[in-house]
């Protein structure tokens, strides 16, 4: 007599597995990879030891933003950029926000502006000057914007991007390797790991059961 009970148990087996790999499946399409943020020019003339005179104290930066989702385009609400003289976040010296945009898949863009540091400000242009001549001077860059993704026809919400880094400035008031620039990072992108570690544990218990 046929063994029912072993045939009912490779049939669920089998189910368990497929809806597994469906799930799977459906994860790696719908699963989202946040944009790369870069800082890749931070000049500040008057702080540019090599100038006489250093009477321009404006801040003129460039943003590289990265989308490396191979088949998602993004949208992006307007990107607000904040600068401080330091890099504990108590004095801000001066903000700008970059107008919303859509990226293709794969796509690099350049943003970036130039923001008027003066008196009004809270800019003390001497103090900086001195650090930077002791090589002391770190200046802070945080970034705040929102975005959605497009999979195929439709629009995902909207996800919250809030990243920054310090800023080491040199003697000519800039940051030291322009090309490779400055990578502008979160903490909250290390809990996206802990997604891909239990995929991965979920198909290796389903693998098991077979």
């Amino acid at each position: 007599m046929p063994d029912s009970g072993g045939g009912c148990c490779r049939c669920c087996c089998s189910f368990i597995f497929t809806l597994g790999l469906t799930a799977l499946f459906l994860w790696l399409s719908l699963r989202v990879s946040k944009p790369k943020c870069s800082l890749h020019k931070f000049y500040i003339p008057a702080l540019n030891h090599s100038l006489n005179p250093r009477g321009n104290t404006s801040l003129i930066f460039q943003l590289r933003l990265e989308n490396t989702n191979k088949d998602k385009g993004v949208y992006y609400d307007p990107v607000n950029v904040t600068f401080f003289d330091n890099p504990t976040r108590n004095h801000s010296i001066g903000n700008f926000t970059i107008t919303k945009f859509h990226q293709g898949h794969k796509k690099k863009a350049t943003k970036g502006g130039e923001i008027s540091l003066n008196s009004s400000s809270g800019f003390d242009q001497e103090a900086v000057f001195r650090a930077v001549s002791n090589g002391s001077a770190v200046f802070r860059v945080d970034m705040v914007t929102s975005v959605k993704y497009k999979i195929m026809f439709w629009k995902t919400k909207r996800y919250k991007i809030i990243v920054g880094a310090d800023v080491n400035i040199t003697t000519q008031g800039s940051i030291s390797d322009p090309k490779k620039g400055v990578r502008l990072k979160s903490d909250a992108a290390k809990f996206g790991k802990l997604g891909i570690f239990w995929v991965g544990f979920l198909f290796f218990v389903l693998i098991n059961l077979l």
